[in-house]
């Protein structure tokens, strides 16, 4: 498990700077995962990098001990990120030097130390803190021992080096079908102007943008290498974008030209202006464009952002491009949404593809083509504006709706998507909403279901996402939180009975004191295809 915890909630935006996170917000919104993978039986831990209100994460004998070991069970390894003990002195400034820094780190609960560098240096000291006294030798003692059980179990002693023979599906065809399957139900559609989409056989289309004819954008970082930029060597036997589209287009009905390109051994993001006026130019020879846009490989802080929109040469492209006439289907091909609100009206169609893998191009190929229905959904809401961020969970003075009074102001989200928003080319229908019991205690359960038709000409998956509300609390409630989906697939022309069960307890928050609570009052528990689009029956728990 990493990073534990509140490592992506900083104030910035910005990998390894500083959150601020009250505890019952810690425990509501960042914990839970953590614990669940703790129950699932996860053996390690690394410990986020950053700071929560002003405390380096890993000298927090709160967060670490008090949290992680005694309230929620952990009997695992906890370890550092890449020379962050190191960083409690270097470069957060709350140890005087890196053996006050050492001091810190394990009395607060690390077990191991990522030490890159000059390990003897760390060994020495720790053995002088020791003898001082400053670390107790029980302390060692419980890191060892957990470090050992962990070794013992995973049989290191007797198998130090991993086999590939072990791993029998290890880059087995099964393993490329799933790793195609799951570039499938990801891809989302998020507009099909006039149905465009799909796109049929003996289409000329030209393929443009600088990640339209790379492996290494597919992938993203951390997979080949830590950011990404020898995946294009190892990869090669797969399929960019417009390979993919060539094989099931033809190669005499795709063309690639980027347009703009990434800037060799530069920052993830510089780009340079290759052929702009040349892409513009072969447009007119095409029936499509292809307009594959995003980001290069990153991660961790070479990935830092300070502008949220998607580069000015992209965005000049695809300006440039629509101004052709011919349609265009947008492929975004990003890990975070990048704001396109600038090009949207002018895309005929927009493809999220996110980091698909190695299958990512053949995936997409097979969703313009018709051979694969699109079904996935958006992990996130899409934001239209950069200062206005916002998550599907909103408390509800993010939205105020004042049309009396001295203000008279109307208020609204601006997100250009919804979280859980992605189209098909089938029309599915939700019909017979049924809540068994609208009077609830808190051991019961809530159960629910709902009919799905695919009233349309193709056969599909459909995630079915269940919501509930919280129309009263002692704390302000959130608009709605998500608390169960099913994908599932369902034949033309055939229907679905899905079925809930959500127990009461699971609609508990943890109020100002940190603690869980469930209220007595009002809810609404809602089911639709996405977070904006639901049916809504109310029921009490007393």
């Amino acid at each position: 498990m990493k990073h534990f915890t509140g490592y992506q909630a900083t104030i910035s935006g910005k990998d390894r700077t500083p959150a601020y996170i009250p505890d019952n917000v810690l425990f509501e919104y960042h914990i839970k995962s953590f614990k669940a993978a703790i129950d699932a039986g996860a053996k390690t831990v690394m410990i986020n990098s950053g700071l929560i209100n002003g405390i380096p994460v890993h000298s927090s004998y709160k967060i670490l001990t008090e949290i992680l070991r005694n309230k929620l069970g952990f009997q695992g390894v906890i370890l550092t990120d890449w020379e962050d003990i190191n960083k409690l002195c270097d470069r957060d400034k709350v140890a005087i030097n890196r053996k006050e820094a050492i001091k810190m780190a394990i009395n607060a609960g690390i077990d191991m130390s990522m030490v890159p560098y000059e390990y003897e240096e760390f060994i020495n000291l720790l053995m002088e803190l020791v003898e001082e006294g400053e670390v107790k030798i029980s302390r060692i003692d419980d890191a060892v021992s957990k470090i050992l059980r962990l070794k013992f179990e995973l049989d290191l002693f007797k198998n130090p080096v991993t086999d590939y023979r072990n791993y029998g599906n290890f880059a087995s065809n099964n393993s490329k079908k799933l790793a195609y399957q799951s570039a499938c139900e990801s891809i989302t559609l998020l507009k099909n102007n006039n149905s465009i989409l799909p796109i049929k056989k003996g289409a000329k289309i030209l393929v443009a943008g600088p990640n339209g004819n790379s492996m290494r954008t597919l992938n993203g970082a951390w997979t080949y290498n830590w950011q990404g930029k020898f995946t294009d060597k190892f990869a090669e036997s797969h399929n960019t974008i417009f390979e993919s589209f060539s094989n099931v287009y033809g190669e005499d009905n795709v063309t690639f030209i980027s347009g703009v390109s990434y800037k060799e051994n530069a920052s993830f993001y510089d780009m340079t202006q290759d052929n702009i006026g040349e892409v513009v130019k072969a447009a007119k020879d095409h029936d499509y464009i292809l307009l594959c846009l995003g980001e290069n490989s990153y991660t961790e802080k070479p990935g830092d952002l300070n502008d949220l929109n998607l580069h000015k040469l992209q965005l000049k492209l695809a300006n440039e491009l629509s101004k052709t006439g011919k349609p265009i289907i947008l492929v975004l091909n990003i890990g975070r949404p990048r704001l396109i609100s600038e090009i949207e009206p002018f895309m005929s169609a927009i493809l999220n593809i996110y980091l698909p893998g190695n299958f990512g191009g053949d995936a997409l190929a097979d969703i313009v083509s018709g051979k694969v229905n699109p079904s996935g959904k958006l992990p996130y809401t899409y934001p239209a504006f950069p200062n206005s961020l916002s998550t599907y969970y909103y408390k509800p003075s993010e939205v105020q709706n004042n049309s009396q009074g001295a203000y008279n102001y109307v208020g609204k989200l601006n997100n250009l998507y919804e979280f859980g928003y992605g189209l098909s080319y089938t029309k599915y229908e939700y019909k017979d909403f049924v809540l068994e019991n609208d009077s609830l205690a808190i051991n019961d359960t809530i159960k629910v279901s709902v009919d799905v038709y695919n009233k349309g000409a193709m056969s599909g998956f459909e995630t079915v996402q269940l919501y509930t509300t919280d129309m009263y609390a002692s704390i302000t409630p959130d608009n709605k939180r998500l608390r169960a989906f099913e994908k599932t697939f369902i034949e033309s022309g055939s229907f679905k009975k899905i079925k809930f069960k959500i127990p009461v307890k699971d609609l508990s928050f943890f109020n100002i004191n940190n603690e869980s609570s469930l209220e007595n009052g009002d809810f609404m528990i809602s089911i639709g295809p996405n977070s904006k689009e639901l049916t809504s029956i109310p029921f009490n728990v007393n």
